[in-house]
């Protein structure tokens, strides 16, 4: 069974960032890459949304109803689009992928794919997901703990003007 890293990154936001990197390391190490696709949105926004369109077609709005629920709609295009982009640049460096997607945290989600997933060495973290304070220190120190693999953290490079 081979080998695979994994990189872990939101759905809905800059998914790219890192994704080159990784890339090129599970390329250099010979091992296929696991992505895993986190929604911040999670279930109860998406309750939300759909209970406020309930709201707005029962008082005859319907437009607006409609309105919020194709922003559903044209967030799954989004991901639809984002998954064929990952796939198409694997598979154009001979890099095996698979996707996940998951609507909990990120320590919860990693954990979970990692009991399931046994042939995953590695753990990369995208800058979307360790910059702007969206892992504290607390819960990367737990992950770390609770993945029993090496948990890598990428940050965003920063140039000066």
């Amino acid at each position: 069974m081979r080998k695979n890293l994994l990189f872990v990154t939101y759905q809905d936001e800059d998914s790219e960032a890192g994704f080159g990197y990784a890339i090129d390391l599970a390329t250099m190490m010979k091992k296929g890459l696991s992505v895993l696709l986190l929604n911040k949105k999670g279930l109860w926004q998406k309750f939300d949304n759909l209970m406020t369109a309930i709201t707005f077609a029962e008082a005859g709005e319907h437009e607006i109803a409609r309105e919020i629920l194709s922003e559903d709609g044209s967030e799954k295009k989004g991901f639809r689009e984002r998954i064929a982009s990952f796939t198409e640049r694997c598979s154009k460096s001979n890099v095996d992928v698979s996707i996940h997607t998951a609507e909990t945290d990120v320590v919860s989600a990693v954990k979970d794919l990692l009991t399931q997933k046994m042939g995953i060495d590695m753990v990369l973290l995208s800058p979307s997901v360790t910059n702007n304070g969206h892992v504290s220190s607390k819960e990367l120190n737990r992950l770390v703990k609770t993945a029993s693999r090496p948990v890598v953290t990428m940050a965003r490079n920063v140039y000066a003007t």
